[in-house]
């Protein structure tokens, strides 16, 4: 059985492969934060104004190879905003990367013109976020918000630095159009993402997506090749904990399966006459690894894994996240329309 995945997705960056060159320009200004109580509704005016200090771009440089094998330099841009006074500053993983490998440069321009060198504090492919952290004073952190009270329908604006444009970052207004979305494409996969029609173009990636009160309550990552005001953003409430492993750690440990999935839809169920209407199926189980070990096999499907159920790849990958290597947990799954349940001795996360 091949399980195929339902979306493709293109990174909101600039890319590897150089950063663009429009006419047009704008010059960067000083702004005043907007004096309003607290927690009272902000115009978008207001937002930018209160926002435009904690956004940075983002420029990586480095070298990958080409199609004849040759190693070329290669230059991206895309956006980050600063979450501590102390200079840490979260953006995407395939912003700070050249290709394959972390880039050989990055700096990052300050709302007040400075540019600075940056180095990576830490890097997570799966959700797609990375951690930077530059030696500045007078900074302004960001106020972060809570997705958990962030309704559909809401009023969200983006702020990015899109096209490589010069000067201020872009400024789009919108809606939040959906939320717990799962983006999966190569190796990301994010559980409980925002999707809003702001409009998302390439260098936007790393920028915050904001709330009517100047809470970021996303970071950019992602939109639908050919869709139209389809983009999504990585919800804070995911952000959060992420990035503070980041900081700790440097990297995301996860407990480590070993299984290439696809989500179960109740329309692919249907189709394909599907014991369950939700869960996690396996299109492949990797040779020596703790699946393959505890006799999981393609085409099982799975619907629990310790005490999380599993709807979908995000509640795996956030119950791997919960566990660590050499912990033995129980596995429920389906096999031939039967329900069964093993136990697993999840590995390291390879590098």
């Amino acid at each position: 059985m091949v399980w195929a995945l339902l979306a493709v997705l293109v990174a909101a960056c600039n890319g590897n492969g150089g950063v663009a060159s429009p006419t047009a320009t704008s010059t960067a200004g000083t702004t005043e934060a907007p004096t309003r109580e607290p927690g009272a509704r902000l115009s978008t005016v207001e937002i930018v104004r209160k926002l435009r200090p904690s956004v940075v771009q983002v420029v990586t440089e480095g070298a990958q190879l080409n199609v004849f094998g040759e190693l070329v330099p290669s230059r991206g841009l895309g956006t980050g905003v600063i979450i501590d006074a102390e200079g840490l500053i979260v953006t995407n993983n395939h912003v700070v990367r050249v290709g394959d490998a972390l880039a050989s440069r990055i700096t990052v321009t300050l709302a007040d013109g400075r540019t600075l060198s940056a180095s990576v504090v830490g890097a997570d492919p799966q959700t797609d976020l990375a951690v930077l952290k530059i030696d500045a004073q007078g900074l302004t952190p960001a106020e972060l918000g809570d997705v958990s009270a962030l309704p559909v329908g809401a009023d969200v604006v983006a702020m990015g630095f899109a096209l490589g444009l010069e000067g201020d970052p872009t400024v789009t207004r919108g809606v939040v159009s959906a939320k717990n979305r799962t983006i999966q494409e190569q190796s990301v996969s994010i559980n409980d993402a925002i999707q809003t029609d702001a409009s998302i173009n390439p260098g936007n990636s790393g920028g915050p997506l904001v709330d009517d009160r100047g809470r970021v309550v996303g970071i950019s990552t992602a939109i639908i090749q050919g869709g139209e005001n389809i983009g999504f953003a990585i919800s804070i409430d995911l952000v959060k904990p992420i990035v503070e492993e980041l900081i700790r750690n440097g990297r995301v440990e996860r407990g480590f399966l070993g299984v290439r999935f696809t989500d179960i839809t109740p329309s692919l169920a249907r189709n394909l006459g599907l014991p369950a209407e939700e869960g996690v199926g396996l299109a492949e189980v990797v040779a020596g690894s703790p699946a393959d070990e505890a006799d999981l096999r393609p085409e099982d499907i799975i619907i629990a894994l310790g005490d999380t159920k599993i709807r979908n790849s995000g509640d795996l990958l956030e119950a791997l996240r919960r566990h660590r290597a050499g912990e033995r947990v129980k596995v429920r799954f389906y096999r031939d329309g039967d329900e069964q349940e093993t136990e697993v001795t999840l590995g390291a996360q390879p590098e």
